[in-house]
């Protein structure tokens, strides 16, 4: 008897404990991670304005980025439990959940202005190649963003396939990675690849970069001009990624978090659009099912 109650109070006071030490961290700091792929100065830049509103929404002491070099650096923040929110690529949630499907929840993601919750992954090249159709890129060069991208890798090397009649290692002379979205396209741009995959809305002008993704940004940005690049090829659509919650986080700052983010397209519109990069009509609600065609897409092809 004296044992159980000895077992009991350990077990009592241990809970205590742990929820004290859940609410201190959660009260205290909650930390932002930012997939990388971009300037980091511009990524710092278009997450400020969450910095300086979610401290109050969710009676914080401060919100602290932590932009990663590349997405896996995120990634295995999220599955280290050292970070709180993140937005990832659908296949860059599939990894977390293949390695352990309790570190996080998919809570929102984002509607395209034409209200699809989908995007494409985008073939570019430069137009003064003289490369203007896939079928061109045989033999040729191919780069990709990132190998934990939804559309600049698991996407292209899953469907390209059945354009190509063949496998990619088997069409192209070579594939590489160009460190992230932003790094693959400038590479196009600077010959280092013939062409490249990354990510568009599909919605609107190809000539304006879309209503949204990668191109879009680095238009605006000034980066690039779309006249300098065509368009190879377009994917099936795509699960717009989610916007990801630790699971342990206390459940109360989850749905003070969660109200947040779907009023910011109309309590802030310039945050909405610094931070999703683009023009989007809003968030809506997801679950680990929407993305359950890419976990096992990346299942099959990656692994983990």
């Amino acid at each position: 008897m004296l044992l159980k109650k000895a077992l009991l109070g350990a077990i009592a006071i241990g809970a205590m404990l742990a929820g004290s030490m859940a609410r201190a961290e959660n009260l205290e700091t909650f930390r932002v991670g930012i997939i990388g792929g971009e300037n980091e100065a511009d990524r710092l830049r278009n997450y400020q304005c969450i910095v300086d509103q979610l401290p109050k929404v969710l009676g914080v002491k401060n919100v602290k980025l932590f932009p990663a070099t590349d997405y896996d650096g995120v990634i295995q923040g999220l599955l280290g439990g050292t970070l709180d929110y993140a937005e990832l690529g659908a296949s860059g949630f599939a990894k977390i959940y293949l390695a352990n499907p309790k570190a996080v929840e998919p809570i929102l993601t984002t509607v395209q202005t034409d209200g699809a919750t989908g995007y494409y992954s985008i073939m570019v090249a430069r137009k003064d190649s003289g490369i203007k159709t896939l079928a061109d890129m045989k033999g040729k060069k191919l780069g990709f963003a990132d190998p934990d991208s939804t559309s600049g890798y698991l996407v292209p090397v899953t469907a390209l396939p059945k354009d190509i009649k063949t496998s990619v290692k088997d069409y192209f002379s070579e594939t590489g990675f160009g460190g992230g979205h932003e790094n693959l396209v400038l590479a196009v741009k600077d010959g280092k690849f013939d062409a490249g995959t990354t990510f568009g809305s599909g919605v609107g002008k190809f000539d304006e970069g879309y209503t949204s993704g990668n191109l879009r940004k680095m238009v605006d940005k000034g980066i690039i001009d779309m006249k300098d690049f065509v368009e190879l090829w377009k994917s099936p659509l795509i699960p717009n990624g989610p916007i990801v919650v630790r699971t342990s986080l206390d459940s109360d700052m989850k749905t003070k978090f969660k109200n947040f983010m779907m009023e910011l397209p109309k309590s802030d519109p310039a945050c909405f659009a610094a931070t999703m990069g683009g023009d989007f009509k809003g968030y809506t609600e997801v679950n680990t099912e929407f993305y359950q065609p890419i976990i096992d897409a990346r299942k099959a092809q990656i692994g983990g």
